[in-house]
């Protein structure tokens, strides 16, 4: 990885934004990476938009600030409004295909836009608890700032007491990893 990836992912509060970067942040540390994220929210627990930033490099990263994200990730509509600032013309833009109304918003000088039907594949073949985490594997495949393998490792870390508890939380998470990177890896 010859500079940063930085990737920007935006939700509304309670949609797991944050615990996504941060799973992927400890997935590239423990790949030897440098990993830096940042959480910005509202005061709002739910119902406001957050917003994640997350840089990955095998360098450490000099600034915790930029200007333009390599992949911006927005899961509501007003998330799409909130990240278009940081599109530029080798920007990849993922979003959910289930935002209604909001075609017209969408940058227009992002190198790809991607449609990703993560919700609808979450609440018809898995369960809308792991829709970020259909997320979290599509970043991963579209970036691939940790392998697919050290995202399932991370999430194992993160979540294990609970997997302990219940085996097929493991299982469904793991699926759920998969299937982003598959509907990411359809449209690249």
């Amino acid at each position: 990885m010859a500079k940063a990836v930085k990737i920007v992912l935006a939700g509304e509060g309670g949609q797991g934004v944050q615990s996504v970067a941060e799973i992927i942040a400890e997935a590239a540390n423990e790949e030897g990476r440098e990993a830096l994220y940042i959480p910005n929210f509202g005061v709002e627990q739910r119902g406001g938009v957050s917003v994640a930033y997350l840089q990955i490099g095998d360098k450490a990263i000099g600034s915790p600030k930029f200007l333009t994200a390599d992949i911006v990730v927005a899961l509501s509509d007003r998330a799409v409004y909130r990240t278009a600032k940081y599109v530029g013309p080798e920007t990849v833009f993922v979003y959910d295909s289930g935002i209604e109304g909001i075609e017209d918003v969408l940058p227009k000088n992002a190198k790809k836009v991607l449609a990703i039907p993560a919700l609808e594949v979450a609440n018809e073949e898995l369960t809308p608890r792991v829709f970020n985490v259909i997320i979290m594997g599509a970043v991963v495949r579209a970036t691939k700032v940790v392998t697919e393998a050290m995202a399932k490792e991370a999430i194992e870390k993160k979540l294990g007491a609970k997997f302990e508890k219940n085996p097929k939380l493991r299982e469904l998470n793991f699926k759920a990893i998969d299937r982003g990177a598959e509907l990411v890896a359809a449209l690249l």
